[in-house]
């Protein structure tokens, strides 16, 4: 299943944190810089709103086309198309200007979306014995690479000197290098056999349950991206403290994501975890938003270990509800590809009910919707089970 020469699992470790810390820079860095983008081109809101749907649409779209990558090239090689799609996307938006700005975007987000399919298939073939540890550690290190993008994003544009384009481009650099690092690693022919079609699961039950909980945390998570900075800004905080707050929000997610993947991959039923990384997000938003100052960085611990949660148990049940490689392949394809179009309404619904209403009440409540929505899918992904069948 892998190269002629075994590739060493320290490795092969490092080729797959090296690939995910490079799927979020190009979604947290926008939030941070929409005020400049914004001022720099006089996008509205209604705007910022699709700019932010933009790449989840783009995240469902490529995960349909991923069975056909996965048939051609293999996992492997597959996931190599994603990274250097990313980058290719990323450099793109250097160019400034909106069709620069939007195609970049969604070129990124398809290269995205590519690599998130197949990186669970990856784990469950490659780390059979430790799926729950190494998925919690690739989703640790996702969170680490958004985390930097949200931080660093206003930093980089100040010290460049050269506006949102150039800060946005020079993510393209460390997506060049995992792409170098994960090139070797690959294996030279594909992997028919394990190209299992997502068309199978569409009449399965828990399919869909857990397509509807990937969704929809996956819509908190974007809205999160796009919004938490504007909603910081809005209470008072500047364009770098805004920046910095929703960083501290993301960095909170990678411990969330390794721990609850990890102890939840121990127990046969995650419904109790579901619930409590839930309520933790919505209480961490809710005082973000509205709560006191002297909170909010509590509130951004809380809010980033509870949405991290829900990104790790998303990715965890990929695997879990699974019992093969090729099933864990055709459930991602469906529950990414899928639940990322359905998600994509999130942050474009919050967009529009903060340009209708001129405020945070309405889109809070909103979030609030989705988060009882994820609760309920939930409760029925979380359970013992696996698709096609009972566990």
């Amino acid at each position: 299943m892998r190269p002629s020469r075994p590739v060493p699992p320290l490795l092969l470790t490092c080729g797959l944190m090296a690939v995910a810390f490079n799927l979020r820079p190009a979604l947290s860095t926008v939030g941070p810089l929409l005020s400049s983008i914004r001022e720099a081109t006089g996008l509205s809101a209604a705007g910022a709103a699709v700019l932010t749907t933009l790449p989840v649409l783009c995240l469902g779209l490529a995960c349909a086309l991923t069975p056909l990558v996965l048939r051609r090239l293999g996992a492997d090689r597959g996931v190599l198309l994603g990274i250097v799609v990313v980058a290719a996307g990323l450099s793109l938006r250097g160019l400034g200007g909106f069709a620069s700005l939007f195609s970049g975007t969604a070129v990124a987000a398809f290269g995205i979306g590519l690599a998130n399919v197949l990186l669970p298939a990856v784990v469950k073939r490659d780390f059979p014995g430790r799926a729950g540890a190494m998925t919690g550690l690739y989703t640790m290190t996702l969170c680490l690479g958004a985390a930097a993008g949200a931080g660093f994003a206003v930093p980089i544009e100040q010290a460049l000197g050269r506006g949102w384009p150039a800060a946005l481009a020079v993510w393209a650099v460390p997506a060049l290098v995992a792409a170098f690092a994960w090139a070797p690693l690959t294996r030279a022919v594909p992997e028919r056999a394990a190209a299992a079609a997502p068309g199978s699961l569409l009449r399965d039950p828990l399919a869909w349950q857990v397509t509807a909980f990937m969704g929809l945390q996956s819509s908190l998570a974007y809205v999160l991206f796009g919004w938490l900075p504007a909603i910081l800004q809005g209470r008072g905080l500047s364009a770098l403290d805004a920046g910095l707050v929703a960083s501290v929000v993301t960095l909170h997610q990678a411990p969330g994501a390794l721990v609850v993947a990890m102890l939840a991959a121990r127990v046969r039923d995650q419904r109790g975890w579901i619930l409590a990384v839930l309520a933790a997000t919505l209480c961490g938003f809710l005082v973000l938003a509205f709560g006191p100052e002297g909170l909010r960085f509590p509130a951004s611990g809380l809010l980033g270990l509870g949405i991290g949660g829900c990104f790790g148990l998303g990715l965890s049940l990929l695997v879990l509800r699974t019992r093969d490689a090729a099933s864990a392949g055709a459930l991602s394809a469906m529950a990414q590809g899928i639940g990322y179009v359905f998600a994509s309404l999130g942050p474009l619904g919050f967009g529009l009910a903060h340009e209708a209403t001129d405020g945070w009440v309405l889109p809070a409540a909103l979030f609030a919707t989705i988060i009882a929505a994820a609760g309920l899918a939930g409760m029925g992904a979380g359970r013992d089970r696996a698709v096609g069948g009972t566990a």
